[in-house]
């Protein structure tokens, strides 16, 4: 897959629109003794974070399922454009690759991302404002509780956010609804939707750059898959060790194509 040797060689950045119609991944990396507790996570909570797939315990070239990378050639340690270092739930650091940080005792999670449904949308003529931009998707913390599991308890959904027409809503939840393993239809939409999920200032997100909302459009916000970091945030010293992640809007690229997410 040529874009993940780009991102390897740290010649690409935000990953929304490149290899349209393959599957996207978030990414989180944890101690063996915490993986239990964030697979439940995940199960309870399948719409912020849909689970794609896992890695052996010290295992960073093979996924459980296969099919997901069927290239031999595959590095979870590299094959995102960015990452981040998380310690005592704080991020510490951003860094290009996480080689040298690696030991035996990891284990990583792949999340399902809403990328790999804006090909789809691109198709139906709703093209996501952020791709024509060139920017990165806005991402907001929002009052939502995550379902506990073991450590990760009091965290909150991240969601993220596509501004569209009114008239266009019905057709935009159409067409995502499917994408069921990469976040599906939107949770919620409209600014009353927004003061609903805890959103004070849509200018201001989080995470991903500020939004162009053109007049008479209204945000439109889906799961994200940034949210397994803010249970990370939560979890705080409940975790021994470094936690990985992928750099917001930095994912990984699958082989599996976004007609694949759909059956998932």
């Amino acid at each position: 897959m040529e874009s993940r040797l780009l991102a390897r060689t740290n010649k690409i950045t935000n990953t929304s629109g490149l290899s349209p119609t393959h599957l996207q991944a978030n990414l989180l990396i944890l101690p063996t003794a915490h993986a239990q507790s964030f697979h439940d996570l995940c199960r309870r909570n399948p719409v912020t974070c849909p689970l794609l797939a896992t890695t052996p315990a010290g295992n960073p070239h093979t996924l459980q399922p296969s099919k997901i990378i069927q290239s031999t050639d595959f590095d979870i340690r590299t094959d995102c454009p960015a990452y981040r270092v998380y310690k005592h739930g704080k991020c510490i650091a951003q860094r290009r690759d996480i080689l040298d940080l690696w030991n035996d005792d990891y284990v990583g999670f792949l999340i399902g991302c809403s990328f790999s449904f804006e090909g789809a949308l691109g198709r139906a003529g709703l093209k996501p404002r952020h791709q024509e931009t060139g920017t990165v998707v806005p991402m907001y913390r929002t009052n939502l509780p995550l379902l506990p599991a073991g450590v990760f308890t009091d965290a909150t959904c991240i969601v993220s956010m596509r501004p569209y027409r009114p008239e266009d809503v019905e057709k935009v939840r159409e067409v995502t609804r499917p994408y069921l393993s990469t976040h599906g239809e939107p949770v919620a939409w409209g600014w009353e939707g927004m003061k609903r999920l805890g959103i004070e200032d849509i200018q201001r997100p989080d995470f991903g750059e500020g939004p162009f909302i053109r007049e008479g459009e209204v945000p439109v916000f889906w799961g994200c898959g940034v949210t397994p970091q803010i249970a990370v945030e939560s979890a705080g010293d409940k975790i021994d060790g470094l936690v990985f992640a992928h750099e917001p809007g930095n994912m990984l690229i699958t082989d599996l194509t976004d007609e694949d997410a759909c059956i998932l």
